[in-house]
């Protein structure tokens, strides 16, 4: 009979810190880049396209000596019930003996976790003078992603926002943005120094951008090509499922580009649909980001030059910020332990 430890969405908030967080992040890209972590197939299943589906990511790491796995369950019908539309789990096994150590809502942690992914891009290949950052969408991952960027590129002066589907709206949306960022940040014991606003055009917001994130479920480019300046900085993070598109696929001619995970971004990435309809060969990505990491290959190699990291979300992200919340959780005697 195993003991696993059940964790709460409310206990993950009270342990984890996004500081800690792009660590552990970089930890895991890093143990993949040394072959010591493994992301394995996904799984993806639509109940009713567009309104229900899951998928299951998966994964190991020796270095955490877990392997496990993540389900997402989308139902958009739910908030009729008063139910949220976005549920997760976050299974942990014990790598050595197959034991079973944790259940734990992946709710926070996959906010946490997708800010840091992002955040990690910038800080390996965007200019290091960058002061301009632009952000699209305003979805509940967002002020993740803005304090995950700050924490990591504490030079950036001015962020700016745009809710793609309603741009009129950017501005009012900032306020509830802005104070979640700052008890991101304050938890990781930074004070934010960056203005934070909203605009209502796109193609204002990306030229006057040293780096643009784009965080949205589109099908649709929302990034023309001509509007990159030289020099700019791309993290895509919305692009994780076959068919999504958000930035026009002319750009990735001329870009260096890197991945999380090889398989995943050729597949269900940002890069799929340049590489399908022949503007972009898989061959020219550079590197996964952990190579990067690792020094086993070179990032930005000019100030002209535009960099892109397409960031799919890999199961490691999960299974290794689960893994951080579930020691730091024995150590403060937190969670439901059941036994199984």
């Amino acid at each position: 009979m195993s003991k696993v430890i059940v964790l709460s969405d409310a206990e993950v908030e009270k342990v984890l810190d996004e500081k800690s967080v792009i660590a552990a992040v970089e930890g895991a890209y890093r143990q993949k880049s040394d072959n010591r972590a493994a992301v394995w197939p996904m799984v993806f299943y639509e109940f009713e396209p567009g309104v229900a589906d899951m998928d299951i990511k998966s994964g190991c790491l020796e270095g955490d000596n877990i392997y496990g796995l993540k389900l997402v369950s989308l139902h958009v019908k739910n908030k009729e019930a008063g139910l949220p539309e976005l549920m997760g789990t976050t299974l942990i096994f014990n790598m050595k003996t197959g034991e079973p150590e944790a259940l734990v809502n992946a709710g926070y942690i996959t906010k946490l976790r997708t800010g840091a992914a992002g955040a990690i891009g910038v800080k390996s290949l965007a200019r290091k003078d960058s002061k301009e950052l632009f952000v699209i969408g305003m979805g509940a991952m967002v002020p993740f992603q803005i304090a995950a960027t700050l924490i990591s590129m504490p030079g950036i002066e001015r962020v700016t926002m745009i809710e793609p589907v309603n741009p009129e709206k950017s501005a009012g949306l900032v306020d509830g943005i802005r104070e979640i960022v700052d008890t991101v940040m304050e938890r990781s014991g930074i004070r934010r120094t960056a203005v934070l606003e909203g605009i209502s055009s796109m193609e204002e917001g990306v030229r006057r951008s040293d780096v643009i994130i784009t965080m949205t479920p589109s099908r649709k480019p929302m990034i023309q090509k001509e509007w990159v300046k030289p020099g700019t900085h791309l993290s895509c993070v919305g692009s994780d499922m076959s068919g999504k598109q958000e930035i026009d696929g002319h750009i990735f001619e001329n870009a260096r580009v890197f991945v999380d995970d090889l398989e995943q971004a050729v597949n269900v990435g940002e890069c799929e649909i340049p590489i399908k309809e022949g503007l972009f060969d898989k061959e020219k990505i550079v590197a996964e980001i952990g190579d990067l990491l690792n020094g086993k290959v070179k990032g930005r190699t000019s100030d002209e030059e535009i960099t892109i990291f397409d960031s799919t979300g890999i199961a490691l992200q999960d299974l290794t910020v689960a893994a951080l919340a579930l020691r730091k959780a024995k150590d403060k005697d937190m969670g439901c332990v059941v036994e199984v």
